[in-house]
């Protein structure tokens, strides 16, 4: 197998990805940002009420494998003399070694910690000993299989500050596995809502995989205010969602947020000043996590 990275700019990216697939004998294609943690990175999403997502990232890098050399180095020729693909460059075109695709991706997902005894387990690994609260959770389309540093500090502030919420939301709950994570620990009535429907969806699953209830949906199925709100998106939804995440916490309630860079802390306090003052409760790797109690 052949990998062959580009450069492309965000009006081109549905034609390259087309070429290279109908034209030139790709056999899969993915896109990822090219700007992803860098200050360039730009988020998409949308949410009711918000403005429009964009259509793409600025910047992608396209990941393109071919069964042979020739093939890759022949797409790579044949696209780029094209007029039309002025500001793609290439990247790089490397071989892939042959691999058990199955075994290699099980074994780049161990166990994780959240807590000595609050630990997240692939279904093909046994837990711990030491375990006695465990999500099983293998990785999917959703976001959230507990290997990023924003969802294992919702887990752990979760953990530490277990205690009988009667009503808990997840916003943006991906995988489910906040959620999942406040069911274990005691939140009587959870909802779950995501703008992606596959995320629904995951959800469900993993819900039923770890025999918890939750109420599951699209954003619409929030409603009321809550004692627990956990929301682990990104900093810019999250400014514009400030109002709307207030709006369902109820006094004296808890706000959990993720998915900030340290060098945003400061814009997230300035965006929700007008209801919590939000402080950082835990950092990792470059991230941190804010919280905040509403006032009662």
């Amino acid at each position: 197998m052949v990998e062959l990275l580009l450069l492309v700019p965000e009006d081109l990216v549905e034609s390259v990805s087309d070429a290279l697939m109908d034209e030139l004998e790709a056999l899969s294609v993915s896109v990822e940002d090219a700007d992803a943690d860098t200050a360039s990175e730009s988020a998409l999403f949308g949410e009711p009420g918000m403005p429009a997502p964009r259509g793409g990232w600025q910047r992608s890098i396209l990941k393109a494998l071919f069964d042979k050399d020739e093939t890759a180095t022949e797409a790579a020729t044949l696209l780029l003399a094209q007029d039309w693909a002025e500001g793609v460059h290439l990247q790089s075109l490397q071989t892939v070694p042959d691999e058990d695709w199955v075994r290699v991706t099980q074994s780049q997902f161990a166990p994780v910690a959240i807590t000595p005894t609050f630990w997240i387990v692939p279904t093909w690994h046994q837990p711990p000993a030491a375990a006695q609260k465990v999500i099983r959770l293998d990785p999917g389309l959703a976001f959230g299989t507990g290997t990023h540093p924003t969802t294992r500090m919702c887990l752990r502030w979760t953990a530490q500050h277990a205690q009988a919420w009667p009503r808990v939301l997840d916003y943006g709950c991906g995988s489910g596995i906040l959620a999942i994570g406040a069911a274990l620990h005691g939140a009587q009535h959870i909802d779950a809502v995501d703008i992606d429907p596959a995320a629904v969806e995951s959800t469900r699953a993993n819900a039923a995989a770890n025999g918890v209830t939750l109420n599951v949906g699209l954003p619409e199925a929030a409603h009321g205010q809550y004692e627990l709100v956990l929301a682990n998106i990104l900093a810019t939804p999250l400014k514009l969602l400030s109002p709307l995440l207030c709006g369902h916490v109820k006094p004296g309630g808890s706000l959990v947020l993720a998915g900030i860079l340290e060098r945003q802390a400061d814009e997230l306090k300035q965006a929700y000043a007008p209801w919590c003052e939000l402080s950082v409760s835990d950092s990792e790797d470059g991230w941190i996590l804010m919280t905040a109690r509403r006032p009662a």
